[in-house]
Order: C-alpha cells, then sequence, then structure tokens
C-alpha cells in the first residue's frame, strides 16, 4: 500500500514524516502531492504520490507536473534577482528607468523593489478587466502601465496576487529583450535540469495534475473603493481556470509557474545555499543579503493578516505563518498550499506542492503540518 500511495525516498529520520503524507493520501485530505527536503546541497527527502486527477485514475508518478499559483512568484522574483546580480537591474531605480510608460499617472518615482516588495500601489488592473485579459501580454502590462497606484507607494504593502509577475516579467523584458517565460526557462530551469516552466508546454499537458478548487475565499466584497476588493476584482479566483488551455499557454509569472517540489526545490536551494545549486551559480551571497531588507511589516492590504516582506519573499511572521521559523529565513507559498521554504540558518530547504487546494490564502494546515515535522526531525 506504501509503495501505490506514496513513492520516492527519505532519510531515516523522516520516517514519521513519509507516515504522515500516507495517512494524508489514505483519508483523501490529499489527492496528489509531492514533497521535497535538501539539507545543505543533499536531497534528503522526494516524495510523491496519490493521484493526478479527482477522479483518483491517475497516479502522481515523479514525473507529475502541477500549476504551483503563487509559488512561482518566487521563481519570477529570483530571475529579476539575478539581474540585479549582473548589475541590469538596480532596486532602488524607478521602475520607469526600464520601462518609461509605467511613469504615467503619478507612477515615476515607484521604485523597482517596492514591485518585488509589494508596496508599489499596483496590486492589480483598474476594471474593466477580464481574466482572458490577464492572458493577453499587451493588453495586461499596457492597463498596469497607464493607470494611478491604488495608494501611496511604499506606505504599506498590499499582496500584488495576480500581476507581480506581469510587472517584473515587463521589466525583465524590457532589459534583456527575452520574455520571462523565456528567460526561466534559459537561464533557470535549462541550467539546472528543473522541470519547471512558466505556463505549461502543450506536449505537457497529459503530464499535469488536475487542479482541484477549495471552497471560495471568504472575502467581504462591499466596500467597493478598498485595496482589497480591487485586487480581488482582478485576481484570479476561479482556480479551475487552472485546467484550461488558455491559462496554461499564457505567461503569468505570479500564477501559472507549472513544477513540482522537486524542480523548485532544485531551483529555490540556490538561495538557501550561498547562490549555487547543483554547480550551477545563480547569485552572489551579496544578492541574497538583499532579499532580507524588510520592506513592509503589518496587516496587508490585501491578505488582511500580517506580512513581513523583504524584497521579493516573505520573512518571517509567527502571527500568520507560526510553521515559518524565526532567523534567516525567506518563504512563500500559493494558493492553496503550495510552499517553498529557504532556511539559510539550518541550510535547509522545504518544497511542497499538491493539486488539491485548501482554505484559506495563505498557506494550509497540511503544508504546516509537513513543516513541523520536517523540523521536528532536524532539530
Amino acid at each position: 500500500m506504501v509503495e501505490l500511495l506514496v513513492n520516492g525516498h527519505t532519510d531515516d529520520r523522516f520516517a514519521p514524516l513519509r507516515d504522515l503524507v500516507l495517512k494524508h493520501v489514505e483519508s483523501g485530505e490529499e489527492t496528489g502531492l509531492s514533497l521535497a527536503v535538501d539539507i545543505g546541497g543533499e536531497t534528503v527527502v522526494d516524495l510523491w504520490g496519490g493521484f493526478a486527477d479527482a477522479a483518483r485514475t491517475r497516479p502522481w508518478t515523479r514525473d507529475t507536473i502541477v500549476n504551483l499559483w503563487s509559488t512561482t512568484k518566487t521563481v519570477t522574483n529570483l530571475a529579476a534577482l539575478m539581474l540585479v546580480d549582473r548589475g541590469e537591474l538596480d532596486l532602488e531605480a524607478p521602475v520607469a528607468r526600464y520601462w518609461p510608460e509605467f511613469a504615467a499617472n503619478g507612477k515615476q518615482d515607484i521604485l523597482v523593489r517596492q514591485v518585488l516588495g509589494h508596496t508599489s500601489g499596483v496590486s492589480g488592473w483598474e476594471q474593466p478587466f477580464t481574466q482572458e485579459d490577464m492572458y493577453d501580454p499587451v493588453k495586461s502590462t499596457s492597463t498596469l502601465a497607464g493607470q494611478a497606484p491604488w495608494w501611496e507607494p511604499g506606505t504599506a504593502s498590499g499582496y500584488h496576487a495576480s500581476n507581480q509577475g506581469h510587472l517584473v516579467g515587463e521589466i525583465i523584458r524590457r532589459i534583456t529583450g527575452t520574455r520571462l517565460r523565456d528567460f526561466v526557462a534559459a537561464e533557470i530551469a535549462g541550467p539546472l535540469g528543473a522541470d519547471f516552466q512558466i505556463g505549461a508546454r502543450e506536449a505537457d499537458w497529459p503530464r499535469c495534475a488536475e487542479i482541484i478548487p477549495p471552497p471560495p475565499l471568504p472575502f467581504d466584497l462591499s466596500d467597493t473603493d478598498s485595496v482589497l476588493v480591487k485586487t480581488v476584482l482582478t485576481a484570479s479566483t476561479d482556480a479551475s481556470a487552472a485546467n484550461t488551455p488558455g491559462w496554461r499557454r499564457a505567461e503569468m509569472g505570479a500564477l501559472n509557474g507549472h513544477g513540482n517540489a522537486a524542480s523548485v526545490l532544485r531551483i529555490l536551494s540556490a538561495v538557501t545555499l550561498g547562490g549555487e545549486s547543483h554547480g550551477v551559480r545563480l547569485l552572489s551571497p551579496a544578492t541574497i543579503e538583499l532579499i532580507f531588507r524588510e520592506q513592509a511589516h503589518g496587516v496587508d492590504l490585501f491578505l488582511s493578516v500580517p506580512i513581513r516582506w523583504g524584497i521579493g519573499f516573505g520573512l518571517p511572521e509567527p502571527a500568520s505563518v507560526p510553521y515559518v521559523p524565526e532567523g534567516k529565513v525567506c518563504f512563500w507559498g500559493g494558493w492553496g498550499g503550495s510552499m517553498i521554504i529557504m532556511d539559510l540558518d539550518r541550510r535547509l530547504t522545504i518544497s511542497y506542492a499538491m493539486n488539491q487546494m485548501k482554505p484559506g490564502i495563505i498557506g494550509s494546515d497540511t503544508a504546516a503540518a509537513y513543516s513541523e515535522a520536517i523540523y521536528a526531525a532536524v532539530s
């Protein structure tokens, strides 16, 4: 039964973690998942199991990939930091230095780091704007360039739920002449041999796990002038869209990265391990230090819970993410529960991806349980 439902390997000390994964699959709390852990450059956990479809007819295999929701942002922001590392992007520069049209409507002083730290004031699209418009790279970016910020930039965070990838991706395109999808393929996933992509090639659709939507998000939409409501109105709140051809063909660096725990681990362990993963250097230690420059710490205008933002990643905040320990740690995750934790103090990276989405918008009880079991094993 274990081999049927959960495959892969764990070091002996992670046997309780494997048992927990099996329990979740057997009980139906998980449909399908992958979970991977790296310590000091060694993969000590690499598990996958369950089913890739809601009907439980298609096994989740080593090669199954899944839409990762906002875990995608960690790879997108890593790409931006690589340009910082090369001296091609200045975090303290106005976005308009690279993307002149972005200066419209009072946005001329918005800084690159404010986009990476969710404090730019541009956390969504002005209405009217549809989900299909998100798939159009020209309309989506030109709309963002033309609108005014929704709050004074730099004074608070408002999670750039659906559009951070469009913003960061356009900055990358203006600097390199290369679209985000192609930059990630050529500069990150390709050199590392990581099975990760922005969107999903049609040839890979048969191995994509089916996203199983969570209960509706508990948003109060009565205050139509609030940042929360304006962001929600153009956020992707129909999770089943991730199973459609339009979604998979699109380039949305905040939302539609496809991969699995092993591939995200292979990429993001570079942050944990001084900038290098599997012999490929992505960042210098000095650039990694920039991640930990706090950009905001307080109740996020969209997420409505306390969040502490660094540059490109979340930083520990026990009030809302108690399973991410304090210290030199950065992290983020995706709607429904996927997550990546980079613990530099312990040289530990944790990666989790699944297809059955859990309630809420910040993490999940399942992700928390895995994190707690992993930390118990390494303590």
